[in-house]
């Protein structure tokens, strides 16, 4: 483990007091009623975050702990004993899940927001607040100016997001790591530094390079957040457009999209990319767009009668509407155990304790156990990927297809509506 905190000079007290405010500003006034989590790695951002916030808010404060690095550990008894002189609840989380393959970074960041969520609803916790700074953002911009990202990607990181029903916030989002630093400074607290961040197999380690480079021409951290807020102020644009067209030629009819084909075919061609995008994403439950090449095919035949099947959903075109259902091949093997509240796919499902009881996706076999399933009016290829409760190979419970309709199914995801703006 590498400590720093020696190479920066002390804020004066007006300084220190501004930006406590502003950071505290960041977040709503309804965390007032309640402990705002942060999470801390242990780096300058993290702690900087957690000790501002510490000075007008409750706060409690989480480590995730992936077994990726092995000072990792180490860390995470840095954090801890930091609270404990603040008197501040700590809790170290250990991921046990499956080993990160592929895009690493990623797939950590999605682990570490899953895990978080949880202890924070474990908590009681309603509002978490991450370290990301100005630095940060200019170097997500760069990132995805890299892989040539359209204007969703380039505007940058989101002040404020929804993940597993808990709120996150970035409150230092408008800051320099130098200033963070600095306020650490000059409260003699030292922080880690992780030698990952010196590693330039990782892009944004290849970023934060190309940012030293491109400063001598003005090109900074403040030129690029800059550039960005010019982007959000058009996707605000965009995005007012589409809500309408959502409210007025849009229907989600049981966790299904319905949109009307009089309506998406007067759309401008980049809306109907951007409307297919969140529709896809919010039927399937995925959490990244698919690749452009494939929306681009599906667009071009929406107009023409067919099914198609596309990032796991089943998408079926005539001329009056574009139904987009979730595909029952993604889901065909997923199984939960059933007790009250559980989660199976986008669905939870409330009832009474059955114990060894199963959700899974309803199936063939099990529409067969359905016999007035057509008196619901729900496309078969809606009912074939919908949840159901079994016992063996008894069905308890099909809600969508009429069996045992006592029981209680609701979306946990957000609206569409919502869910546009979200990316």
């Amino acid at each position: 483990m590498q400590l720093g905190g020696d190479t920066y000079g002390a804020q004066g007290p007006v300084e220190a007091a501004a930006l406590c405010k502003t950071v505290d500003a960041a977040l709503p006034p309804a965390c007032d009623t309640g402990r705002v989590g942060v999470a801390v790695s242990g780096g300058s951002d993290s702690l900087a975050t957690l000790l501002l916030l510490a000075q007008s808010r409750q706060v409690a404060a989480v480590t995730v702990d992936h077994g990726l690095r092995p000072e990792a550990a180490q860390e995470a008894s840095f954090v801890s004993a930091l609270c404990a002189r603040h008197a501040i609840p700590h809790e170290v989380l250990q991921w046990d899940g499956p080993a990160p393959t592929g895009n690493l970074m990623d797939q950590a960041r999605r682990a570490r927001l899953r895990l978080i969520a949880g202890w924070a609803k474990q908590n009681g916790i309603g509002h978490v607040a991450l370290g990301h700074t100005l630095d940060d953002q200019a170097e997500t911009f760069l990132m995805r100016l890299a892989r040539r990202a359209g204007p969703e990607g380039l505007s940058g990181m989101r002040q404020r997001f929804e993940f597993d029903a808990v709120m996150f916030h970035r409150p230092v989002l408008a800051h320099a790591r130098s200033d963070l630093r600095a306020y650490l400074a000059a409260q003699g607290q030292v922080w880690v530094d992780d030698p990952s961040n010196d590693n330039r197999a990782y892009d944004r380690v290849k970023a934060r390079h190309a940012m030293q480079a491109l400063g001598p021409m003005g090109l900074d951290a403040a030129a690029i957040s800059h550039v960005i807020g010019h982007i959000k102020q058009s996707e605000a644009a965009l995005n007012g457009i589409l809500a309408q067209f959502v409210t007025d030629h849009v229907e989600t009819p049981l966790g299904d999209v319905v949109i009307a084909q009089s309506g998406f075919s007067r759309l401008d061609h980049e809306l109907r990319r951007r409307m297919m995008n969140a529709a896809l994403c919010w039927v399937s439950g995925a959490e990244y767009v698919p690749r452009a090449a494939k929306v681009e095919g599906l667009l071009s035949v929406l107009t023409q009668p067919g099914v198609r099947t596309v990032h796991g959903c089943h998408i079926a075109s005539n001329d009056t509407e574009i139904r987009i259902t979730r595909e029952l091949r993604p889901v065909a093997q997923m199984q939960t155990a059933y007790e009250p509240g559980a989660v199976w796919d986008r669905w939870q499902v409330d009832g009474p304790a059955l114990p060894h009881a199963t959700i899974r996706a309803l199936g063939a076999d099990g529409l067969l156990q359905c016999p007035e399933w057509r008196q619901a009016q729900i496309p078969r290829v809606s009912l074939l990927a919908s949840p159901s409760v079994w016992c063996g190979a008894q069905l308890i419970f099909a809600p969508l297809a009429g069996v045992n309709t006592g029981w209680n199914t609701t979306l946990v995801q957000v609206s569409l509506l919502s869910s546009l703006f979200r990316r």
